[in-house]
Formats: structure tokens, C-alpha cells, sequence
């Protein structure tokens, strides 16, 4: 390995690593669609739970398989990177789990039970560390749009007839 690209490769690492930390949101490929998934930067890799009541899920995501990790502008919500990353479960109350936990209970909004929050985690959800393997800086050929995943949630529903009668009558 030449001196440029071993530079190049710690360069990469580091754009990898601050366009992470800074991003809100990870997009996140497995062997399913990518999701958009919450997370924090902890001791050189990304750190996510789920896959629990209430939290977000994390299908296609399992212990030892690659992941693919898109990390998007906070600002303008552009592609920055992709780097290819290794998923490790970590095994709750572990003192890497309780390290990561620490982290993440920080970031987590809206947490329903937040005093017992990471018991539920370490009970009912999963913890996942994803290591960075490779960093791609290169930009794709063509378009990544894909069709919407499957949701519960619906469309909206045309306005009942009255509504704009009640709405916008005149004030006597």
C-alpha cells in the first residue's frame, strides 16, 4: 500500500466519522430496504436500539452481517458518504452495552419511561454496535430512489363537505 493511499483511506475514515456524528439520521441496508435510523457516534463506530416496543425497528440488521450505512447532510439532507460497516449485538449489561446505553439514553426523545428506559432496552430491545470496514466516497451512476416501504399509516382523506363553512364563516 502506497503512503497516498494509506492517506486517502485515513481520510476517508475521518470524513466517515465527523459526517456520522454530525448527521441526525443514519440510512441503514441490511439484507432489507434501508431505513432511517437514529443513533450515536461511540468509540469509533455507530451505536443504534431497537427492534422493541416503541423503538425504532431494525429488519435485515443481525449480529456479524455487513451493513450498509448512507450518511446524510444535517443541513441540507444531501448523500455525503457511504461506508460499509459490521453489526455486533452487544450483550446487555456488558460493560460495552452499559458504555453505548449511556450514550444513547442521552439522544433518545420522547422516551415513554425514561427512568426505566434502559431495563426495557436491555429486556426487550436490541443493541448494535456498526463497525466501520470500508468507506465508498465515490458518487453512484444513477438515481437510489426506490419505492416507499410498507406502512399502517394512510393517506389523507378528502375534507368533509361542511368543514370550510365552519372554518371560514364570517363573524356576525
Amino acid at each position: 500500500m502506497s503512503a497516498d493511499s494509506s492517506a486517502d483511506s485515513l481520510l476517508d475514515q475521518a470524513l466517515a466519522e465527523e459526517a456520522t456524528k454530525k448527521s441526525g439520521l443514519i440510512w441503514v441496508r441490511g439484507s432489507e430496504p434501508a431505513r432511517a435510523l437514529w443513533h450515536v457516534w461511540h468509540e469509533g463506530a455507530a451505536h443504534v436500539v431497537g427492534d422493541g416496543p416503541g423503538e425504532q425497528p431494525l429488519p435485515g440488521i443481525v449480529d456479524g452481517a455487513q451493513a450498509e450505512v448512507t450518511v446524510r447532510s444535517k443541513d441540507k439532507g444531501g448523500r455525503l458518504v457511504v461506508w460499509t460497516a459490521r453489526a455486533v449485538e452487544l450483550t446487555p449489561r456488558s460493560p460495552e452495552w452499559e458504555a453505548a446505553v449511556a450514550e444513547l439514553k442521552g439522544k433518545r426523545l420522547n422516551a415513554p419511561d425514561a427512568e426505566a428506559m434502559t431495563e426495557r432496552w436491555a429486556r426487550e430491545c436490541r443493541v448494535l454496535r456498526l463497525q466501520p470496514q470500508g468507506v465508498d466516497t465515490g458518487m453512484p451512476d444513477g438515481s437510489l430512489a426506490s419505492a416507499p416501504l410498507p406502512t399502517p399509516a394512510t393517506t389523507r382523506e378528502p375534507i368533509p363537505g361542511a368543514l370550510p363553512r365552519i372554518l371560514f364563516r364570517r363573524r356576525k
